[in-house]
């Protein structure tokens, strides 16, 4: 199914050194893509880089912070520098490490949360927008959260974060579609991954969770890695602005 391949393109994946991140990158060069791998740590980029190019692609290891704007744009413009051009964006970086009431949360946790989640694909997607215009191409990605679709108790601040990544996704996709940009939001429920970690850390939590899934169990990464693929091929070409949710059923529970 050809139009399901990357062949011929580059896309450039934030949070890329474990997690969603990872696994999209994975899945990017399985379906013929180079990847621009972006995240903080750059000896867990440099294995993922090694896998990429066990399959047979390229990758570019980009060390960088995206709550810092400086870093990204400079790393926005190595990828593109080095890579001769960037076709897909995964605005993926981003995460959760606590549960709190509103009441009793500082103000510096939600602000740290804002700046990863929401923050972060701004300065990313600002840095490649010119690139993208110029080019009239290009397909933007943001990974964003069931927790953003409808209240989260004991987690408003990511919750917030993800709800105003869907908003920017869809008017993002309204200024952009003129020149040929795509923009969707892939909306992940509850995926096993390290981050979620401590959600999962006792039965009474993880059941409780698992009982509002339709399907009662953790998603896996590959699960939210082949709807990327989907977002980022041509098999989506006449999709732009919409959310597109893959939560185990979740969000159609009453």
């Amino acid at each position: 199914m050809s139009s399901f391949r990357l062949d011929g393109k580059t896309a450039l994946v934030t949070g890329a050194s474990r997690g969603i991140g990872r696994g999209i990158a994975l899945a990017y060069a399985d379906a013929g893509a180079d990847v621009a791998l972006l995240a903080r740590d750059a000896g867990k980029l440099a294995e993922v880089a090694g896998e990429v190019e066990s399959r047979g692609r390229r990758a570019l290891v980009l060390p960088a912070d995206v709550t810092d704007i400086e870093a990204v744009q400079s790393a926005v413009g190595r990828a593109v520098h080095e890579l001769g051009q960037v076709d897909v964006l995964v605005n993926n970086a981003g995460g959760n490490s606590f549960s709190r009431p509103l009441a009793g949360m500082r103000f510096s946790g939600w602000e740290k949360t804002i700046r990863l989640n929401l923050d972060s694909t701004v300065h990313v997607s600002q840095a490649l927008l010119p690139h993208l215009l110029e080019r009239k191409s290009g397909v933007i990605i943001n990974v964003a959260s069931v927790a953003g679709l409808r209240g989260a108790p004991m987690m408003s601040h990511y919750a917030a974060a993800k709800a105003a990544v869907i908003s920017l996704t869809q008017s993002l996709a309204l200024e952009t579609a003129w020149a040929g940009i795509r923009v969707n939001a892939l909306v992940p429920g509850w995926i096993e991954t390290d981050l979620t970690g401590f959600l999962r850390e006792g039965d009474d939590s993880d059941k409780a969770l698992l009982a509002r899934v339709a399907m009662a169990r953790w998603g896996r990464v590959e699960e939210i890695a082949d709807p990327a693929v989907f977002l980022a091929s041509d098999a989506s070409s006449f999709m732009t602005g919409q959310v597109l949710v893959v939560d185990g059923g979740l969000s159609a529970m009453p």
